[in-house]
């Protein structure tokens, strides 16, 4: 069997055809794919509107200029993602206030968000991680700005509402293995017209009455026609997910071993399916073994980047999980070449 990747893109013939046909068309820079996208991504996500940026990091920065976060402002993150969060803040030259995470989700955990907040706290950007959203209905209700980072959680619900319906502005990836994608690319979208107007003028700089530092940040028509061949199949992507999800949950209960957390609240998309093991070591060199990328889901917390301390269960997740592949075109062979590895290991 081939080398089983951590992730993988899922493309059939319907996408190819979408991105053949914007190419024979000469026109691939952004258009009218791109506004169509725009326009179903909203829709999807219940906002008013949305603007197509280059990346979910381009989505951040332009949010956070959107919101006026600038130097001396706080920007609260969780610590157990990666340094796409981290980087958006210091681009507009803010603080960026680390939080702890949940044990059980590993979503930045309220109590510990309430601690950080100060009077300087400008914005909190709040990531749903692994496609399990994250509290966010409390988290709004502290009254601070909130951008969601919904990268990893397209189609996730949060009491029963779709999961970039609750910030103030909401951020979507589309790289190359998210859950749809587009090679690279992203989304901002929003009910505030003002901040989607001030964010739409930021990406693109030429042709414009005044001079102000704007950004090359569009996305192109290319990406979009990959886009809209894979969101209309989102509910097929997300159920595949999901189905490998349920055989990895029945074979952790035979083995009296916990199951990625769902309150009852959500539902999860099982973008990453990370599970908690004491053997992480063992389980990493019997993929390598066996052909099968098994990873830490985060490749460093950002306490480890700033040299900071304190933050107990984020940096017990860093030393105690293991993200298994999943994905709508891993096999039924390969899932179950997965859980033969696992058993030689979690016994």
């Amino acid at each position: 069997m081939r080398m089983i990747p951590h992730s993988r893109p899922t493309i059939d013939q319907g996408e190819i055809d979408a991105v053949d046909a914007v190419l024979r068309s000469g026109r691939l820079a952004q258009g009218e794919r791109v506004l169509e996208f725009e326009k179903i991504l909203a829709s999807l996500t219940g906002a008013g509107g949305a603007v197509a940026v280059s990346s979910g990091t381009a989505g951040l920065h332009l949010s956070l200029l959107a919101l006026g976060v600038g130097e001396g402002d706080e920007v609260v993150i969780p610590g157990f993602v990666c340094p796409a969060l981290l980087n958006a803040i210091l681009y507009v030259r803010a603080l960026p206030v680390l939080a702890d995470i949940d044990r059980e989700t590993f979503n930045i955990d309220v109590r510990d968000l309430k601690r950080r907040r100060t009077e300087k706290t400008k914005a909190v950007i709040v990531p749903h991680m692994f496609g399990l959203p994250a509290d966010i209905g409390e988290i709004v209700a502290l009254g601070v700005p909130v951008i969601e980072d919904c990268a990893q959680a397209l189609g996730s619900r949060y009491e029963g509402l779709p999961i970039g319906s609750f910030g103030v502005l909401s951020v979507f990836s589309f790289y190359a293995t998210k859950v749809i994608c587009t090679g690279e690319g992203g989304m901002v979208a929003a009910n505030d017209r003002h901040l989607l107007e001030k964010i739409r003028d930021l990406r693109d700089y030429d042709e414009k009455d005044d001079h102000r530092l704007r950004y090359n940040y569009k996305l192109t028509d290319l990406q979009a026609a990959l886009g809209l061949a894979q969101i209309r199949r989102l509910p097929v992507l997300i159920e595949r997910r999901r189905a490998i999800a349920r055989q990895y949950d029945a074979f952790l209960r035979e083995r009296r071993l916990p199951a990625p957390a769902c309150p009852p609240d959500r539902e999860h998309i099982y973008y990453r399916y990370v599970i908690r093991t004491k053997q992480v070591a063992g389980l990493l060199a019997a993929g390598e073994e066996a052909g099968i990328a098994y990873r830490r889901p985060v490749f460093k917390p950002l306490q480890h980047y700033l040299g900071m301390t304190g933050y107990p269960r984020t940096e017990k997740a860093f030393i105690e999980t293991v993200s298994l592949p999943i994905y709508p075109s891993l096999s039924d062979a390969e899932v179950e070449a997965i859980l033969h590895s696992l058993r030689s290991v979690l016994k």
